[in-house]
């Protein structure tokens, strides 16, 4: 392992510099396994094989149970280091295939699916939705949906993503009550 630290790029110079008995911030050299120390944790390199074995025997192994991100980041923070080591355990966890299979289910149940009551008439029930973040064309970068339930009838009207429950009730009355009722 530590023979792939002393190839990588960023950490040669440090290595050679603890190697001539100067000092690095935070480094140190582990005299007997030859080992680059970062406060204390070993430096592990950017090989996946290494980092594979590391998140298996942490997070896989029957003594570790599978513990989640939050458990395994801690597990390995407190003796190893390694550059992007979150996106690697958080990639790495996500991903097993045990964790996910018998992971608990942390919300209430689902409620009841309960259709709406099927309208009398035309215009006596809609529905209406805003389709937004658009492109601006004279202005307007929003988009008003309304839909009669009966008869599916539909009304595309331009508008702003900051509209105001003033300026929607305007728009019915002047696009929708105006021209089928109440």
């Amino acid at each position: 392992m530590q023979i792939q630290v002393w190839q990588e790029k960023y950490y040669k110079e440090i290595l050679k510099k603890l190697a001539r008995g100067e000092s690095v911030p935070d480094y140190s050299l582990e005299p007997q396994e030859k080992l680059l120390l970062l406060k204390d944790r070993v430096v592990i390199p950017s090989n996946h094989e290494i980092q594979l074995d590391i998140l298996q025997k942490r997070h896989d192994s029957l003594l570790a149970g599978h513990p989640g991100q939050e458990k395994t980041l801690k597990l390995i923070k407190r003796d190893f280091y390694c550059a992007g080591m979150n996106q690697i355990i958080k990639d790495y966890v996500s991903s097993c295939q045990q964790c996910s299979r018998h992971k608990n289910i942390h919300h209430k149940k689902f409620g009841l699916l309960k259709p709406l009551q099927i309208p009398s008439g035309p215009w006596n029930s809609l529905s209406m939705d805003f389709i937004t973040q658009l492109p601006l064309s004279n202005s307007f970068d929003s988009i008003l949906v309304i839909v009669d339930r009966f008869s599916k009838m539909e009304i595309f009207l331009p508008t702003y993503g900051t509209i105001t429950a003033l300026d929607l009730a305007q728009i019915f009355m002047n696009n929708v009550f105006s021209k089928h009722g109440l």
